[in-house]
């Protein structure tokens, strides 16, 4: 283990002071060479969760950084590309090069209390991005594949802000490694050993591309990325409790059109509509939604037990702001099924076969994209001081709406967060109000 340099970062409330880096390597020796990374796996930029535990009486007698730092190299054996570096090969496809160089771990310390610096559930880009490490070049694949600042509180808790390369796994594996991480930490046997032959998702030869998988840029007839410029932008957090949640799927299915609808489907389109609503748009203005889609459950045969990098594929729907909204909230739903339902084994591998050729990414006028963090189960995780009073993103992209579970009443609930200009965010949270108490615009909605 490589000590590596001292830094501060702070803002007008939060100091964090950096005590120590230090690049973590496998306790044991791993294997070397190159690492197969599928078509699925192109999503090279890093992606933070933030781990926020409170004071215990364990965290008093040991130096939790110190004994998560142990785990960290315990883990690493077992999935060693972690310790790796991305590479772009000869025919411009990324792999990582299995060098065992370490994943980097940050030690610092906080001059607050956890209290003091605010609910978790309610976003603070600016408070809570100084718990993730935002030093390195966010447009280099040299970086380390894994990050992790543990950020020491006077109250003797601490939060884990762990910075990972998406290239390197989906919400659902990565939920697997902390797991695992934890696991090791307390001396237990991996539940969930990791798969890591990433070849079971290689394209077919030839390519078989049976399903249009391309789509064009919306035009912003509206000019509205105007408004994402010129205004103060605002970051936002709305629970939704058990009770809403069933009061508003019993809400869309009143018509009749739908038979079923879970928490997932009716926010996404509650959400999709309040957002576009409140930005205004032109009747005829195209929008769009995309949001990932889980491909395990779909692909025959299954991917093993544990399989350790991405599966998911981004769907969208899109439509004009004008069929939207005189469409009841039911109709959009419709669409958000008719493109979970797409998602069959045969898809899934046109998908891989249609990104064996390299793709130019397109902007994304008149777009949201949507991340569900609900269900991967990353506050399950216990390095041996139990579960985290929260687990979730420290901040977000301008575009970026995530659900995940709610810390609030019952623990139960969803949180939906989001970022929007300040004059869009006022009529937005008014839209959620309303829906929440079933007024007449809720027929807008």
């Amino acid at each position: 283990m490589e000590e590596v340099r001292n830094k501060t970062t702070f803002n007008s409330e939060l100091i964090v002071t950096i005590k120590g880096e230090t690049m973590v390597t496998p306790a044991e020796e791993t294997p070397n060479g190159l690492h197969f990374m599928s078509n699925l796996d192109r999503m090279v930029h890093m992606i933070d969760t933030c781990y926020c535990f409170n004071t215990t009486s364990d965290v008093g007698r040991f130096d939790a950084a110190q004994v998560m730092k142990d785990g960290l190299a315990k883990v690493l054996v077992h999935y060693y590309p972690f310790a790796g570096r991305i590479i772009m090969n000869e025919k411009g496809k990324y792999m990582v090069n299995c060098t065992g160089e370490g994943a980097l771990f940050v030690e610092a310390e906080a001059n607050l209390t956890l209290n003091e610096i605010g609910d978790f559930t309610k976003p603070d880009p600016v408070t809570y991005g100084k718990l993730v490490y935002g030093l390195l070049d966010p447009t280099s694949i040299q970086n380390p594949l894994v990050v992790a600042q543990v950020t020491k509180f006077k109250c003797g808790g601490f939060v884990l802000g762990f910075t990972m390369n998406h290239a390197m796994a989906d919400g659902t594996s990565t939920a697997e490694f902390v797991k695992s991480w934890g696991e090791v930490t307390r001396g237990l046997p991996l539940s969930i050993p990791p798969f890591l032959d990433r070849t079971l998702l290689k394209a077919r030869n030839p390519p078989k591309v049976e399903f249009t998988h391309e789509y064009e840029d919306i035009v912003d007839v509206s000019n509205t990325e105007a408004i994402f410029e010129q205004e103060m932008l605002i970051n936002k957090s709305f629970i939704f409790h058990p009770e809403d949640l069933e009061q508003l799927k019993k809400k869309a299915m009143e018509d009749g059109v739908l038979q079923r609808c879970s928490s997932f489907e009716v926010l996404t389109a509650l959400m999709w509509r309040a957002r576009t609503q409140s930005l205004r748009y032109n009747p005829d203005q195209q929008v769009r939604i995309l949001f990932a889609v889980d491909a395990r459950p779909s692909l025959d045969p299954k991917l093993p037990k544990g399989y350790f990098g991405n599966a998911f594929l981004m769907m969208n729907c899109q439509c004009s702001v004008s069929e939207m909204l005189d469409s009841p909230l039911s109709s959009t739903i419709e669409r958000i099924q008719r493109s979970i339902k797409m998602v069959t084994d045969e898809y899934v591998k046109s998908t891989i076969d249609f990104l064996e050729e390299p793709k130019l990414i397109l902007p994304h006028s008149a777009t949201v994209f949507l991340s569900a963090w609900s269900k991967l189960g990353f506050n399950s995780v216990d390095f041996g001081w139990g579960e985290p009073f929260f687990a979730g993103p420290p901040r977000l992209t301008i575009k970026e709406v995530v659900l995940f579970v709610s810390h609030g009443k019952d623990n139960q609930g969803i949180n939906l967060i989001l970022c929007l200009p300040a004059s869009t965010m006022k009529v937005f949270e008014e839209l959620i109000e309303m829906s929440k108490n079933f007024k007449k615009p809720l027929a807008r909605l």
